[in-house]
């Protein structure tokens, strides 16, 4: 029996229209396994961390509840490219692990509301690497190397602290606190480490996220910048908190330069899912 091709199937995908679908793909073709949720955590597992970033974990409903293995997440917001540009309409749908450290992040931006530009970033066996393509064909964006390597993984912490906090628990992750209401956050993955600071509001709930581990797409270049993804509106989903939205933020010389908006929606973030779902049904001939 021949497998044919879904050709409406395959324009879902191209023009970005089955980020869901391209990202299980994705998980297959990266081999990102299942793994089952840890043992509960404890207070006696974090009782020797930094009290600001126990603050953190406590508020953030870490406690009581097993360890987070793997998470995907639907996100949507807007978008935009360079400073003054009007911001587009973006989706995206991503996939995050922790053994082995991982991250798959599929994204759409309707450029001028109509034409679609379909990006992913990666970090998976140590690596870091993205691309674009407008309408699904025309490579416009595409990078990797050391720069990649260091961006991505900062970005995987940064996904954690925000949506995953039990992820950090790990010999990989350490905290340095700094008062009650910051700490610095680093991890250590394939010879290099990351490091970012977390700010706190009153309650425990990060309000902002800044490091220098990552490198702005400039027109003059790639260049090292300070990061900042800062956050409002905490609220309980199901014993766990997750903002209510959030920003990604280049810290310029010559200004602040919001790139991204995104909104999360209560059921935005699944934990510990089937990662390969069983493929959709497709014609067949013989």
């Amino acid at each position: 029996m021949v497998t044919v091709p879904n050709p409406v199937r395959s324009l879902e995908r191209i023009l970005g229209r089955d980020l869901r679908g391209a990202l299980a793909d994705d998980i297959r073709a990266t081999r990102l396994s299942q793994a089952r949720p840890g043992t509960p955590i404890e207070g006696a597992d974090i009782a020797d961390l930094p009290s600001s970033a126990r603050r953190y974990l406590e508020a953030t409903g870490v406690v009581g509840r097993p360890r987070d293995e793997s998470f995907v997440a639907h996100l949507t917001g807007t978008f935009r490219l360079r400073p003054k540009q009007r911001f587009m309409r973006c989706e995206a749908w991503q996939c995050n692990t922790a053994d082995p450290l991982a991250r798959l992040f599929h994204m759409r931006v309707d450029l001028a509301g109509v034409v679609p530009m379909v990006g992913r970033d990666a970090y998976a066996s140590g690596r870091g690497a993205m691309r674009g393509r407008l309408l699904g064909l025309v490579t416009v964006a595409k990078g990797e190397g050391e720069e990649f390597d260091v961006g991505e993984l900062t970005t995987w912490l940064n996904d954690a602290v925000i949506m995953c906090p039990s992820m950090l628990l790990t010999p990989a992750v350490s905290f340095d606190a700094l008062d009650d209401t910051t700490f610095d956050v680093s991890c250590r993955h394939a010879g290099r480490t990351v490091t970012a600071r977390v700010f706190l509001d009153e309650v425990g709930h990060p309000r902002d996220f800044r490091t220098t581990d990552r490198y702005a797409d400039l027109p003059g270049g790639l260049r090292r910048a300070e990061w900042s993804t800062p956050l409002s509106g905490w609220h309980d989903v199901h014993g766990r908190a997750l903002p209510s939205a959030g920003r990604a933020v280049w810290k310029l010389e010559d200004g602040d330069l919001t790139y991204l908006q995104v909104v999360f929606r209560d059921d935005a973030i699944t934990y510990n899912p089937n990662l390969v779902p069983t493929r959709p049904a497709s014609a067949s001939g013989g």
